[in-house]
């Protein structure tokens, strides 16, 4: 019933709604101008949301957030996340500092000593690493199967920097062959690492901290095993810079290989998982978010492989390579140093590296023996690349089809500017022009976000929890005599209690954790709606379970079982 000085009328409007598919489509697939105008207005709220910027000077671009608490709510870290990443923090630098190693800017009394940093956390993996640091087999194992398998290569030829004689070699390769004949067969190979010469260093506790830029030589011999042949800790011989060999007096060739690890520690931190792990996987993010609408196939495919990775790489920029931060409290480089190798290190990046059945052609490391990395992570990638080609040809039925979608060219235009910095030189695609191209690119990105970060950060604590292993920093000049060196002496050199200290916080908070974690190939958010790519979806998980059962069965008869490329344990995304 009306009341007093109401009036009553028929409206004769009426109100549309319109409801968006859920189904993916390419921008050829949306042919209602209500949903085309949808897909240009979500970009254009993206490009305002995710931003571009220049975080160090020739080194890729990244969000541009400052901190944690200015993030979009929906690329944040869960709560269980927040929590156990800070908690973890927060425990491993309390119980360092409970035990006054903090504190103390003093030397290592005994080797012993070290492994009490972290004595409740130890594993079969840290003991392992403990009872053999000082094994020229433990040495050579891990360029094959340690936390940076990407660098090792082929030697056809010595080189001329590195003037390794027969008779230097003669000891270790035995007296049925020689240095040529071992060349000739394929059996020696290299590792150089060049990158670091001219990295600037800075004090820690008050004092200079050094870098070298060592070459080492490597063979594998008949059983498969690898062991360093020679050591020449600078890019230029001469006699200031003498070779180093097994045959030395016992504590000259341990300070030699230690010297080879504190390179190891640079380059995996800096390239191998900074660069070609933590910062290709924000580049993809935020192009993804930035050219890609929801309903896009390709959004559909990657954002299950980009959740969280700029939130860890936020958090890094605060905390680890900050000015002030971890690096420049307890690292060599420090973030002056890091800035500069950084650089170096993109500079130096090219698309082969980045795709592993290319990298292993390349490094001419096909036939290596008991290479598990190569071996599990070729079989990760073809799963990856079985996926993707059949999602890619879901949706794009021609190279013309690829090249038509205005969103996928601007999204790989985005990658080669803001992450290769238009570096040609890279290799890396600045467009797209075929189906073939595509399942290649999408695969390297999926393998690098998930497989790659595992491969190289899951065995961090494991390898470096025993410092010698894999010091951060070395408090006196590379030696450029064969002198006698004493315990004394070598613990002089390593870092010290606090530095030690610091470094092994951060590697434990940062090796693969349980919260919340998304093993590779479980969606449990559901992007793809259509029945064919849930069919793509089962396969790829088949077929990645019946890889994990593959590599638990070789494991069990391993003393030191290869678990880093297992997909139980990698992670869908770089989030930790």
């Amino acid at each position: 019933m009306l009341k007093t000085g109401e009036s009553q009328g028929k409206c004769k409007n009426h109100l549309t709604f319109f409801f968006l598919s859920c189904t993916a489509k390419t921008p050829a697939d949306d042919t209602h101008y209500l949903q085309r105008r949808h897909r240009r207005e979500e970009l254009v709220l993206s490009h305002t949301k995710y931003g571009w910027k220049e975080y160090i000077p020739g080194t890729p671009y990244c969000a541009d957030i400052d901190t944690d608490m200015t993030m979009e709510y929906n690329i944040q870290y869960s709560f269980p996340k927040t929590t156990a990443f800070f908690g973890r923090g927060t425990l491993a630098l309390f119980e360092a500092k409970m035990k006054g190693f903090l504190d103390k800017p003093y030397s290592w009394e005994k080797l012993e000593d070290i492994r009490k940093v972290f004595w409740f956390y130890h594993t079969p993996g840290t003991e392992y690493v403990f009872r053999h640091w000082k094994d020229d087999d433990f040495f050579g194992y891990q360029y094959l199967n340690g936390i940076n398998p990407v660098l090792i290569r082929k030697c056809t030829k010595i080189p001329e920097n590195f003037p390794v004689t027969q008779e230097m070699v003669a000891g270790p390769l035995g007296e049925y062959t020689t240095l040529k004949e071992e060349l000739e067969k394929g059996t020696i190979y290299l590792a150089d690492y060049k990158l670091l010469e001219g990295i600037p260093t800075i004090l820690v506790n008050g004092k200079e901290q050094y870098i070298a830029a060592p070459l080492c030589l490597l063979h594998q011999k008949p059983s498969g095993v690898v062991i360093p042949l020679a050591i020449q800790l600078s890019q230029r011989p001469g006699p200031q810079s003498p070779i180093f060999l097994p045959t030395d007096e016992e504590w000259i060739w341990t300070l030699a290989k230690t010297w080879v690890r504190n390179s190891e520690f640079h380059i995996h931190e800096v390239n191998t998982h900074l660069l070609r792990g933590h910062l290709m996987a924000e580049v993809f993010a935020v192009s993804t978010l930035r050219q890609l609408p929801m309903c896009h196939p390709l959004y559909k495919l990657l954002i299950p492989h980009l959740r969280y990775s700029i939130h860890i790489n936020v958090l890094a920029r605060t905390y680890l390579i900050s000015q002030g931060g971890t690096f420049d409290k307890a690292i060599a480089t420090g973030r002056r140093g890091l800035a500069v190798l950084l650089k170096k290190c993109l500079d130096n990046l090219t698309y082969t590296d980045l795709c592993l059945p290319d990298d292993i052609e390349a490094r001419g490391v096909g036939s290596l023996a008991d290479y598990y990395y190569r071996d599990d992570g070729l079989k990760i990638w073809d799963a990856i690349e079985s996926f993707v080609s059949g999602i890619v040809e879901l949706y794009y039925k021609s190279n013309l089809s690829v090249q038509r979608d205005y969103e996928l060219q601007a999204w790989i235009c985005d990658i080669f500017t803001k992450g290769f910095l238009s570096k040609r030189s890279s290799g890396i695609p600045s467009s797209i022009r075929s189906v073939p191209e595509l399942i290649k690119f999408l695969t390297m990105a999926i393998f690098t976000c998930s497989a790659h970060h595992a491969a190289v950060n899951s065995g961090q604590f494991e390898m470096g929890a025993f410092m010698p292993n894999l010091p951060s920093s070395m408090r006196k000049p590379p030696p450029d005599v064969k002198a006698p060196v004493t315990l004394k002496e070598y613990l002089d050199i390593i870092p010290e209690m606090n530095t030690t200290s610091q470094v092994l916080a951060v590697i434990w908070v940062l090796r693969n954790e349980d919260f919340d974690m998304k093993p590779l190939g479980q969606y449990d958010d559901e992007h793809f709606v259509e029945e064919e790519p849930k069919q793509l979806i089962t396969a790829f998980q088949e077929r990645l379970a019946h890889i994990s059962e593959e590599i638990k069965s070789r494991n069990k008869s391993m003393k030191l079982p290869y678990t880093y490329l297992c997909p139980d344990n990698i992670e869908n995304s770089t989030c930790i």
